[in-house]
């Protein structure tokens, strides 16, 4: 598809008044390019007016499928609800942060247009960022959830520690007794399971690290697994509720006692849209510190 036919999605934060005061400067190098743009009904109802240009609406996820690419418009729990919307559809996606820390989004606002230039050009590449499946048996029918950073289960309102027996591929690995557990993916590396204590993984490798929260032992540390695993997790022992798993940080189920939880790599993966002059590590040191002793 030549650059002047190509179809551009928008997924943006619309609590965010600096989301509509870039859409129209957006519409206009969009209109520039003739590049048509497609606007998300959650855009359309909150826009109060404030769209004065011509657009097509996303109606279903599936429309994501008549995309060259998507731009996330917001922080990184902006792109992360995007990624799993998109699904296994292969959209790319073009991360434009708009807040203060932000770590997955590739653009920033002082360099937009010129990174939306090269992407109308072409003049891109693309990064397939590993993706988790969840199955959860919670004494109903089994419930499967995505994540592109991470699963994490904890003690919800409880505040006993919980007890987690973790099996991968049929064997045993360890009991967990902790705040909680970590599942992540290489991308979910530098969230919550970095905070917890955990590695940080190069997000082009495939690989599972789990992470206990504030586990009561020493003995118990993060672990990276091959892809190739299949994780299960149960709950012996616990004799009290409070048992919750979230997805991305964004999504909540209550487990019941007798839950068990089921992890492993998806059969897609999220397409990020990355820049030939992109340096994982520059990310690490400008937005986290990575490497710095003292220096400004």
């Amino acid at each position: 598809m030549s650059a002047q036919s190509k179809h551009i999605g928008i997924w943006g934060n619309t609590e965010k008044p600096f989301f509509w005061k870039l859409l129209p400067d957006i519409a206009a190098w969009a209109a520039e390019r003739e590049l048509k743009i497609f606007l998300t009904t959650r855009i359309v109802a909150k826009a109060e007016n404030k769209i004065g240009f011509n657009y097509n609406i996303i109606e279903s996820a599936d429309d994501f499928k008549q995309l060259d690419f998507l731009m996330s418009l917001g922080g990184d729990g902006t792109l992360l609800a995007l990624a799993r919307a998109v699904g296994d559809r292969e959209t790319p996606i073009l991360g434009i942060h708009l807040g203060e820390l932000g770590f997955l989004a590739e653009v920033t606002t002082e360099d937009m247009f010129e990174k939306l230039d090269r992407v109308a050009d072409d003049d891109y590449e693309i990064l397939e960022r590993m993706v988790l499946e969840c199955t959860v048996q919670n004494g109903n029918d089994p419930q499967i959830f995505y994540a592109l950073n991470d699963i994490t289960i904890d003690r919800g309102s409880s505040h006993r520690l919980i007890n987690c027996k973790l099996t991968a591929n049929g064997h045993h690995v360890a009991r967990y007794k902790a705040d909680g557990l970590i599942i992540s993916t290489p991308t979910g590396s530098t969230a919550y399971s970095l905070s917890a204590g955990g590695p940080i993984v190069m997000p082009t490798l495939d690989a599972m690290v789990i992470t206990p929260i504030c586990p009561h032992t020493l003995s118990l540390r993060p672990i990276v697994m091959s892809d190739d695993k299949i994780i299960e997790i149960t709950f012996p022992d616990n004799q009290a509720g409070g048992l919750a798993l979230a997805v991305d940080g964004q999504v909540q189920e209550s487990l019941v006692l007798d839950a068990k939880v089921t992890i492993r790599k998806a059969s897609y993966k999220t397409r990020m849209v990355i820049f030939s002059d992109s340096n994982y590590f520059d990310v690490l040191s400008r937005k986290m510190g990575w490497g710095r002793r003292g220096e400004s």
